[in-house]
């Protein structure tokens, strides 16, 4: 399944049909990114309609929009489990994926983790035979340049993520920077996993080897579970 990109429809089409695993009485760790927001929006509609679901955001956007569509929210603390985790990838390869493009992978790390069964979100543009889309770093401010210096020595080549909209860095949820490493084609995405995550001031990376339970790939005409 191959595309330059992936249409609205698609992205809706993936989040409704996850959130359709959502059950009375479950704790839901809500994604983020455009295509976890359909879930959202389809997780309110069944609050709506008289569902007990309470909700556990991965970041500002999307505790913002579960506010919206009126989900009880709650966090990790005041809960015994996490029964659903719903999150995009910004690529996947079989049950290993590439997440950051939010900059909210720390977060979303920690409840994807956490939940019981995780169901990945995704249009064919996000498909590929191998993970080769660069990884986010999150990086302690102070650590940015010994970072950046490890990555290359790793094989990456790091590059500070800068804002959109405004001068400066982009900073995240946590207070912290994101360094974008292209590593080219991962072809052992556990062992670049563990090499990062052992680098003084890493606060956490986007490499999620292993962690999905289903893929829900939106196409205009429907969807495809795996």
């Amino acid at each position: 399944m191959k595309s330059t990109g992936g249409s609205g429809e698609a992205k809706r089409n993936a989040g409704e049909s996850a959130a359709e695993a959502v059950e009375d009485g479950m704790v839901v760790g809500l994604g983020t990114g455009s295509t976890a927001a359909h879930a959202i929006r389809a997780i309110g509609r069944a609050v709506d309609a008289g569902a007990d679901v309470q909700g556990i955001p991965t970041s500002f956007q999307s505790r913002q929009l579960a506010r919206e569509a009126e989900i009880p929210l709650t966090d990790l603390d005041s809960v015994a489990e996490i029964d659903l985790a719903i999150d995009g990838a910004d690529q996947f390869a079989g049950e290993h994926l590439i997440k950051g493009g939010g900059a909210a992978h720390a977060r979303e790390k920690v409840v994807d983790n956490a939940a019981n069964r995780f169901l990945v979100v995704a249009d064919p543009s996000k498909e590929s035979e191998r993970l080769n889309h660069p990884v986010p770093v999150e990086v302690l401010p102070s650590a940015r340049t010994t970072v950046a210096e490890d990555v290359r020595e790793l094989g990456g080549e790091p590059d500070l993520r800068e804002a959109e909209r405004k001068d400066g860095p982009v900073v995240t949820d946590n207070g912290n920077l994101v360094l974008d490493c292209a590593f080219g084609e991962i072809r052992s995405p556990g062992e670049l996993a563990s090499s990062l995550a052992s680098i003084p001031g890493v606060v956490e990376h986007g490499l999620f080897v292993g962690m999905a339970d289903e893929v829900h790939i939106g196409t205009d005409e429907g969807v495809e579970i795996r």
